[in-house]
């Protein structure tokens, strides 16, 4: 027998119906559709109208457990990553496992805002390389609608509302995640917070006045802190594990800014067919954008695939993921 990996063998993705475009946000907001799309590649993004993550995560997972031809008993453990959580507690993963009928399954939520779920993929992939568990689920999911604050342009325009999901089981063929880098660095939380709705700062009637249960975004700190150290992660990690751009066949990147995206792939040596992109139509969906990438560009990927995911969140919180590809589309 050689060395557990957790390789990911199925991925699916729910976006909602409504489509927000640049051309109705500059029906709310002093923008337009060149301003958006100069400064962010984004086009459009999705919004959920009614219902709460968790109702997304359902349909994202009934879709991966159909296309797998999985009984929801099956599952040991549901890893969620969000910063929109259906409630403070129970954790959003409880809610799924049970509107799903995961019975047989445990879980927990993880925040790490844009790099949720880089966090939670390392996370789930040490659970099966235990040998303990079998069958994971990673998911990322946000609705950022319930947070922003549609008279901010400095927010508005950049978040949209999406799940993905991806299933870790246990390979010994050498695929699935093969190393990580995870970084934090907590004093950057002042320029990328929503100041109120936790302990430091409980809901009051001023709190709600003054909306400070939206992000607010100091957007120049956030745009310098991320070029640097996304770019700077992946570039670790290929130089880590003795990997040149003729290596790697993708890079996952987070979908915040494509100017980011840009500089991530130039300081790894990639030239633009091998980044996934598709924050044109999505936007930012936190940590939903990794699983989505993955979601629309899986009939792209073949088995024995090298990618690189990598992302940054407030926090700040970044890093970047090494795996090979596990199957064939």
């Amino acid at each position: 027998m050689g060395k557990v990996t957790a390789a990911i063998t199925g991925v699916n993705g729910y976006v909602p119906d409504y489509v927000l475009s640049n051309e109705e946000l500059a029906k709310i907001v002093d923008t337009t559709d060149e301003w958006i799309t100069t400064r962010t590649g984004i086009k459009e993004r999705r919004i959920q109208k009614e219902g709460a993550s968790s109702d997304m995560a359902v349909e994202a997972v009934n879709g991966l457990l159909a296309k797998m031809n999985l009984d929801p008993m099956e599952i040991d453990l549901v890893i969620v990553g969000t910063v929109t959580p259906d409630h403070p507690f129970p954790s959003t993963s409880n809610i799924i496992c049970d509107k799903v009928g995961m019975k047989n399954a445990w879980g927990f939520d993880l925040i790490a805002a844009c790099s949720g779920f880089i966090y939670a993929l390392s996370t789930g992939a040490q659970f099966i390389e235990t040998g303990k568990y079998k069958k994971v689920l990673v998911i990322g999911v946000d609705k950022m609608s319930s947070i922003i604050d549609y008279e901010d342009r400095t927010t508005c325009i950049i978040f949209g509302d999406g799940c993905g999901v991806v299933l870790l089981e246990p390979n010994e063929e050498g695929l699935g995640v093969q190393d990580f880098i995870l970084r934090a660095d907590g004093s950057g939380r002042e320029f990328l917070i929503q100041p109120a709705g936790g302990s430091a700062n409980p809901p009051t009637i001023e709190t709600v006045e003054n909306r400070l249960h939206y992000v607010k975004q100091e957007g120049k700190s956030v745009f310098k802190f991320a070029v640097t150290n996304m770019a700077e992660v992946s570039a670790e990690i290929m130089e880590k594990n003795n990997l040149t751009s003729d290596d790697v066949d993708w890079l996952v990147p987070h979908q915040a800014n494509l100017r980011i995206i840009d500089a991530t792939a130039n300081r790894m040596g990639l030239p633009a067919e091998k980044v996934m992109i598709n924050i044109e139509k999505y936007g930012n969906t936190t940590a939903g954008t990794l699983p989505l990438c993955l979601w629309d560009y899986e009939k792209q990927l073949k088995k024995g695939d090298t990618l690189i995911l990598s992302a940054f969140g407030g926090g700040f919180t970044w890093g970047a993921v090494y795996l090979k590809w596990a199957y064939n589309a």
